[in-house]
């Protein structure tokens, strides 16, 4: 198929008006799939590759050859600003055809919403929660909306493959097409997926299609990449030593920071220096105090400030100035971002992205660094590691340095199997289950309990969870009020549920912080979770505030500008990591392979670390003493099969191994005191792992483990069932357990590399 031909004149003469002298492989495979069948299509291209063009082009001219009698194309992204950003691409794209471009979110005036109800047509940017509002809200309007969609484009789909809110995503698709009586096909767009097969499940489950990956030529990858190692105050590890580099390394630091200044943070700021760059933090607390630090070396050196910030509980006004700033090609800012500038906002011709210590996941790493490079120019991330120096008197664990490993196992990974974390389908989403099942009754009204089950249990997320567990559920939503039966046995919403419904925070599935609005005279500067008492201050903003009055009625902050720096805090933030992520860390610490884009510190650093995990005789088992009865357990398992092992230890083990005083730096380490030797802690572990149990024995007797946003309104017994059968991983800690009777047998034996089962990579 010639792709380029197919394409509708208006297409054609777009591509001609943007000098475009050939079409990309996406954009030809993408042609191919879309224009050759009817199945759903998953496009996986690096960032910047023209992944929206090569999917829209085909889908605007099958919908201006035929036009839809509705809403033609729901186009779903994650972040409000994407769908700005992608709005004004589309808007020049579909001017000429007369196809119309409409947005859905809260800052959509609800003219332009009433305009689209009114004429339905076109496209139509939504976020997942802003669909719920729709689906909730609109339920009656939702045929003359969608009855004839023919696509549903999800962006950055990727970033909804781990979580329930990707799992809400998809039920409000299959709710909305059953209710519409439509048919549209699916289309996924990602730059970062690492099992495209199971990806393209997650993309078909419930809509009837096959899911086709269209294969093409992507070229050959080229990074700029580094990564340097900091201690928070002198000495750095190169110091008194000689280091070869196989490329040449950055310059040092002058000195341009205020006196005791962080150095990394200093190093960030003179590599910035004439450069427009992205500075990424794994935290909003982080991104505030490296914001203020960073300004408080432009104010010491008399400079302009020449940085922004940007952060989910900032205000709509400081985002999108920092997102309108970076589109200049011209300008020379930088700005301290988290997730938000994460995904597929185009931010211009960026120079380079600055990483703060590792992120968790593969996935996030290469969204960052595919931040750059959009011009031509390849993808460039500096990475700065930072710790304390450790005393003299830590535990052998603090002397790892956690993030730098961390670091190299996420490049390492990716350049080696081009791994990328995949779904996770195996979960039993209870609280999406209550969330969907008072969404349906709060749109649909009266329904008896077997129409409500037709409708809610069906959709393909609920399929691991019993009618069993449905009618528990409705009958404890009942019983608390939540839910109310009427004279003829229908159910609608109750008080307690009208009241949970009623709030514009239940449109999200995942965790919010209780939260003040910060203002300073007229400005709004974002939000904070629990406000200091008056007279205290506040970062936000990149700026520190002294509070004036707090009105918690209705949770407002008043406050005034000030000079100095104070940690900001806006909740918990959880990480998920990958096993994989940690065996790879394990094969860091145990190999003698020299990484190309190591800094100076940053090979020191390591050099130590190596012989820390060598001389411990950590490369060679798990447990090791930190004297006396103290141990130290080195498990290199992900996120949820560490907690699983964790409680595994505390509630199977603990009596049997004279266990006391279990504490954890998770994924990577605990420590605890025990009365048994080691051989003995590898006998009673294996066995009690090779005996049967429930997942459900790993939560404590009395414990409620509230996991999701909304499981304090679902029943215990779910509550407790859905944490041990669907967040801990049981099945990767037995795995990994099973083999540690090997590991005391072969512990005096040399050492050939990683210990089997990490050589072999389980996953």
């Amino acid at each position: 198929m010639n792709v380029f031909e197919r394409y509708a004149p208006f297409i054609q003469d777009y591509i001609y008006r943007s000098g475009w002298q050939t079409l990309r492989g996406v954009q030809n495979a993408a042609g191919e799939a879309i224009f050759g069948t009817d199945k759903n299509v998953l496009l996986t291209a690096s960032t910047a590759s023209g992944k929206t063009e090569a999917a829209f082009f085909p889908i605007l001219t099958l919908l201006d050859e035929n036009p839809s009698r509705t809403v033609g194309v729901l186009y779903i992204a994650p972040l409000k600003a994407l769908i700005n950003d992608q709005f004004g691409r589309l808007n020049e794209l579909c001017e000429e055809a007369g196809i119309d471009v409409s947005r859905w979110h809260g800052d959509v005036a609800q003219s332009r919403k009433r305009k689209l109800l009114k004429k339905p047509s076109g496209i139509l940017q939504i976020t997942p929660e802003s669909l719920e509002s729709l689906l909730i809200n609109k339920h009656a309007e939702i045929p003359s909306l969608f009855g004839d969609l023919r696509f549903i484009v999800i962006d950055e789909i990727h970033s909804l493959l781990r979580a329930d809110r990707g799992l809400q995503t998809f039920c409000l698709i299959e709710r909305l097409t059953r209710l519409a009586g439509c048919d549209p096909r699916r289309v996924g767009l990602s730059a970062t997926i690492g099992n495209p097969e199971e990806a393209g499940k997650f993309l078909a489950a419930g809509s009837g299609r096959e899911t086709v990956i269209p294969e093409f030529d992507r070229g050959k990858e080229v990074w700029r990449l580094s990564m340097e190692h900091f201690y928070n105050s002198a000495p750095q590890a190169d110091e008194g030593r000689t280091v070869t580099l196989p490329v040449p390394a950055a310059e040092k630091p002058s000195d341009i920071a205020p006196p005791a200044a962080d150095p990394g943070i200093g190093y960030i700021f003179e590599h910035t220096a004439g450069r427009k760059c992205l500075i990424f933090t794994n935290s909003r607390e982080e991104c505030e105090t490296v914001c203020q630090n960073l300004r408080h070396y432009c104010e010491v050196k008399r400079e302009p400030d020449r940085f922004l910030i940007h952060h989910g509980n900032l205000s709509a006004s400081y985002r999108e100035s920092a997102e309108e700033e970076m589109k200049d090609d011209d300008s020379l800012l930088s700005v301290c971002a988290t997730a938000t500038l994460e995904l597929g906002i185009d931010v211009g011709r960026l120079e380079r992205a600055f990483q703060i210590d590792a992120p968790f996941t593969v996935s996030g790493f290469l969204q960052r660094m595919g931040r750059t490079g959009r011009r031509g120019d390849p993808p460039e991330m500096w990475f700065v590691m930072r710790e304390d120096h450790w005393e003299a008197r830590a535990m052998l664990p603090d002397s790892i340095p956690w993030y730098l490993i961390q670091g190299i196992a996420l490049v390492q990974l990716y350049i080696e199997e081009r791994f990328v974390e995949p779904p996770r389908t195996d979960r039993l989403p209870y609280s999406l289950l209550y969330h969907q099942t008072m969404s349906t009754l709060a749109s649909c009204g009266e329904m008896t309990p077997a129409e409500l089950a037709s409708r809610v249990l069906t959709l393909s997320c609920f399929h691991r969870i019993t009618k069993d567990d449905y009618r528990t559920l409705l009958l404890h939503l009942i019983e608390t009020g939540h839910i109310s039966r009427t004279e003829n046995g229908g159910l609608i919403l109750g008080l307690a549920g009208e009241r949970v419904v009623g709030n514009f925070k239940f449109y999200a599935v995942f965790q919010e912080n209780v939260e003040y609005t910060v203002r300073s005279g007229s400005e709004q500067l974002g939000t904070i979770v629990k406000p200091p008492p008056v007279g205290d201050k506040i970062a936000i903003a990149g700026r520190v505030w002294v509070v004036e009055d707090v009105d918690h009625r209705r949770r407002d902050v008043f406050c005034t500008l000030v000079k100095g720096s104070v940690p900001a805090y806006f909740g918990d933030v959880a990480g998920d990591i990958h096993t994989r992520i940690l065996e790879r860390m394990f094969g860091v610490l145990s190999e003698e392979k020299h990484y190309p884009y190591l800094m100076r510190h940053a090979v020191c650093r390591l050099e130590d670390a190596r012989e820390v995990f060598r001389k411990s005789l950590m490369e060679k088992k798990p447990l090791i003493n930190l004297g006396g009865n103290m141990w130290a357990l080195f498990p290199w398992l992900g996120s949820y099969a560490f907690l699983a092992l964790e409680r595994f230890l505390k509630i199977r083990c603990a009596a049997r191994l004279g266990l006391k005083g279990l504490n954890s730096s998770r994924p990577y380490y605990m420590q605890f005191t025990m009365q048994t030797c080691e051989e003995e802690f590898y006998r009673i572990v294996s066995e009690e792992a090779e005996r049967e149990f429930d997942p459900i024995e790993l939560v404590y007797p009395k414990e409620v483990p509230v996991f999701e946003k909304y499981d304090e309104f679902v029943p215990p017994e779910l509550v407790r069932k859905g944490f041990a059968h669907g967040v801990l991983d049981v099945a990767g800690m037995k795995a990994r357990v099973s083999t540690w009777k090997e590991f005391f047998a072969s512990q005096n034996r040399p050492a050939s590399g990683a210990p089997a089962e990490l050589r072999e990579g389980q996953r």
